[in-house]
């Protein structure tokens, strides 16, 4: 039996395959991107929780440019809830100057309460 693997593209699909023995397989290799914390996050739920769904993306070639889009919408969607929150509970860059440690205990709850929201919308969905 031969080592050696030919390389196979489909340009219906546009991936690329592994020819061994009589199979071909889907060359699975991503390049390297940064899918960040929450497309982790969603990454090994999807594994867990929904693994038909993470086959397919990761079969389809689409599961690294979804995971950075997750984490692009839910990084957006986390600044957008903390400035919201900010402005509602009138955390301002005063009480910073003038209490920096309520400041920051507020700022905290602000960003936990955020990102909270997010792995309910966004991320465990």
């Amino acid at each position: 039996m031969s080592d050696l693997k030919e390389r196979v593209h489909d340009d219906k699909n546009g991936l690329d395959y592994v020819l061994i023995g009589d199979y071909c397989y889907p060359d699975l290799c991503f390049p390297e991107a940064d899918i960040g914390c929450w497309g982790r996050a969603h990454q090994e739920y999807l594994k867990k929780e929904k693994p038909g769904v993470y086959a397919d993306f990761l079969n389809s070639g689409k599961l690294t440019q979804y995971l950075i889009d997750i984490n692009r919408a839910a990084e957006q969607r986390c600044e957008l809830l903390i400035r919201q929150m900010k402005e509602t509970e009138h955390i301002t860059e005063d009480m910073k100057a003038q209490d920096c440690m309520k400041w920051a205990g507020c700022m905290n709850s602000i960003r936990n309460r955020a990102e909270e929201i997010i792995k309910n919308e966004i991320i465990f969905c």
